[in-house]
């Protein structure tokens, strides 16, 4: 919707990373064809976004910077503060694909200085095919026009609703949003916080257990640095899909294996084959964490 509902000019650039999911990449690749230029920013050694080459990719013809707030593969954070302040020195738009970050940590959109802020409803247990744009003005055109989405018609001319109906044309996924809402109430009821230090510990268990497996590397800094429980690694000498293969009918536990649709980065990191990839969550638990550990050492050995 951002993609298409902001007024390009040939020339003009977006600045994205290789941490992202190919959902937060293919828009702005796609504007390739009004002749909006792309820059792809690195990463350091350690996974954490390189700010210095995201100030040095700054022109006076970027428009807009479009970053993860968490990893899907490796989990780092993105220090979107940070990135904020830098926008609005030079006054570009930012997006923040806040897909990982919203089921896994407190978020405050009015914290992170950001312009949008896009999250999915199937990552924080509601339901598939819903999701929220949030944005700080109403800067865009729609990108759909019919029923519901207008004030007025008359033979010649249209005026377009006010708020958030603008950009809702024809009839919308009721029961979807209703499903979201609950699952929005569920997590506030648990408490993010709460949910954040769970997941934290969870997240460590898992990693110091994997790191004493020989023949299995652990793709996660060498210091501890802000990130969720997304946690990939690679088993010497068995292709990913083996790995889970194995998994799924030795222990029924499910992992996900191949690139996550994160392509580029996969072949930054040098995996042609991507990675096998733990995702925790509130409802796993440690004897969970202990039965991969052990099945994965089972493996190896």
């Amino acid at each position: 919707m951002v993609a298409q509902g902001l007024t390009w000019k040939s020339g003009d650039r977006v600045i994205t990373t290789i941490l992202e999911h190919h959902s937060n990449l293919l828009p702005w690749r796609n504007l390739s064809r009004q002749g909006v230029g792309l820059d792809v920013i690195s990463i350091n050694a350690d996974y954490s976004l390189d700010l210095d080459a995201l100030k040095r990719a700054i022109t006076p013809r970027t428009r807009l910077v479009a970053v993860s707030h968490a990893s899907n593969v490796i989990g780092v954070v993105t220090p979107v503060s940070e990135i904020a302040e830098i926008c609005r020195e030079k006054g570009i738009l930012l997006l923040v694909d806040g897909a990982q970050s919203v089921p896994h940590m407190p978020v405050n959109v009015a914290h992170l200085g950001c312009d949008f802020f896009a999250f999915s409803g199937h990552k924080m247990l509601g339901p598939t095919g819903t999701g929220v744009l949030w944005m700080k003005k109403a800067v865009l055109e729609p990108v759909q026009y019919g029923g519901g989405m207008v004030e007025t018609v008359t033979e010649t001319d249209f005026t377009t609703a006010e708020g958030y109906q603008k950009y809702e044309a024809g009839t919308p996924h009721i029961a979807g949003g209703i499903g979201l809402g609950v699952a929005v109430e569920y997590l506030r009821k648990i408490g993010m916080e709460k949910i954040q230090l769970y997941e934290e510990a969870l997240t460590k268990r898992l990693i110091d257990g994997l790191a004493q497996i020989n023949g299995i590397h652990v793709y996660v800094p060498d210091l501890p640095i802000p990130r969720i429980g997304v946690v990939s690694f690679t088993v010497e000498g068995i292709h990913p899909h083996e790995v889970a293969q194995h998994l799924d009918e030795s222990a029924d536990i499910m992992v996900r294996s191949g690139f996550h649709c994160c392509q580029p980065l996969m072949g930054h990191l040098g995996l042609p084959e991507g990675t096998v990839r733990a995702s925790l969550a509130l409802y796993n638990t440690e004897h969970e964490i202990d039965m991969l550990i052990a099945t994965l050492g089972e493996l190896t050995r």
